[in-house]
């Protein structure tokens, strides 16, 4: 299996998929910032106004206050910081777990659009590693993604002169380690389809749709009509979306067990997908 994971890994290095998608999670940082600072400080309110934007500070009897652009007021609420920020950049809406998701689906499917698949099995009579190989080389990804986007974040906060506080880093790695775990529940699920459709255009589209909880709202609707709603906190785009900022108790944990138990299921039903199916 080693020799199929140093493979995997040098296969990833040489995508060009790997850097347009992580430039596209930077992009939306930067933008993010940028319009945070434009709104939020007497510079980049100046600088609005020379964009034919119009920035004014409106105090409220709330919490937080409203902000004026172009005669329409939009809120923006106190009490952020550098860990919230970063949630709300990509993490909770499914934005980083879509892109994160279209690299995983380019690099599962790669193996059969090419004809590696037939090469690769022939050698390695057990596929099992064949699959095992894949999530961890996503593992490898997904850790390197996290840590540069996390890192991205934190130099932008310092070069746009702290727009917001930073966030104890015990915080940091409690939320890094939930995040990981989840999404990895979703690369397996990903494996998954990729292995059972062997379709490039399958996998893009589960991950479009599965990541921004399209599957789960409706759904979740549909049984919340009848009062059967309580397995949505149990689904991996719930313990993503609303996942704890910080460590309070036991409870926090379930996150870390939902995602633990999804990849396991989708990583064996995968191997047995492969197991059965001819190449």
């Amino acid at each position: 299996m080693f020799n199929l994971l140093r493979m995997d890994l040098y296969r990833l290095v040489r995508s060009k998929s790997v850097y347009i998608c992580l430039a596209s999670l930077m992009a939306a940082s930067l933008l993010c910032f940028w319009m945070v600072w434009l709104i939020d400080t007497p510079e980049g309110q100046e600088t609005a106004a020379r964009l034919g934007m119009t920035a004014e500070i409106a105090d409220t009897e709330d919490e937080g206050f409203h902000v004026a652009i172009s005669g329409e007021k939009v809120s923006l609420l106190e009490g952020y910081n550098t860990l919230l920020m970063f949630r709300e950049i990509g993490m909770d809406g499914g934005a980083y777990v879509f892109i994160f998701g279209i690299v995983i689906v380019l690099f599962f499917c790669s193996d059969y659009s090419s004809g590696f698949m037939k090469n690769i099995i022939s050698l390695h009579r057990r596929r099992w590693m064949y699959i095992a190989s894949k999530l961890i080389a996503a593992a490898i990804l997904d850790l390197c993604y996290l840590a540069i986007c996390l890192g991205f974040c934190l130099l932008l906060n310092v070069l746009f002169h702290n727009l917001v506080p930073a966030a104890p880093a015990a915080d940091f790695l409690f939320y890094l380690g939930h995040i990981f775990v989840i999404t990895m529940g979703f690369a397996a699920l990903f494996l998954l389809i990729c292995t059972f459709t062997r379709s490039t255009a399958a996998g893009v589209l589960a991950a479009s749709v599965l990541s921004i909880g399209i599957l789960v709202t409706l759904f979740g609707y549909i049984t919340g009509l009848f009062g059967l709603n309580q397995w949505v906190s149990y689904t991996l785009y719930y313990n993503q979306t609303y996942a704890p900022s910080a460590y309070s108790g036991m409870a926090d944990l379930k996150g870390y067990a939902v995602g633990a138990i999804f990849l396991a299921l989708y990583a064996a039903a995968s191997a047995a997908v492969l197991t059965r199916k001819d190449i």
